[in-house]
């Protein structure tokens, strides 16, 4: 079961995954949820996934697949392995 914050990450990072960067001046967030966008972004930061660039007043939120690409490999390297364990 999804909460609010896991909805509003997966939301942005649906967004921020096709191409679409998000912006943001210094007095204005996004429109639905500014609180809740705001501390999604910052958590998709720490993770790695979402960065900004600063210009004057704005900030714009970039995707970057690269730590999901890892993890993704990552977890196929474990799968495959167990799998072996598995069939003996």
């Amino acid at each position: 079961m999804c909460g609010a914050g896991d909805e509003t990450r997966l939301s942005l990072v649906t967004t921020l995954s096709r191409g679409n960067p998000l912006h943001r001046s210094a007095d204005r967030w996004f429109e639905n949820d500014p609180a809740g966008d705001h501390q999604a972004l910052r958590v998709l930061q720490s993770a790695g996934i979402v960065h900004s660039v600063r210009t004057g007043r704005e900030s714009r939120f970039e995707f970057d697949p690269q730590p999901l690409n890892e993890l993704h490999e990552y977890l196929g390297r474990v799968s495959a392995r167990w799998d072996q364990v598995l069939r003996g």
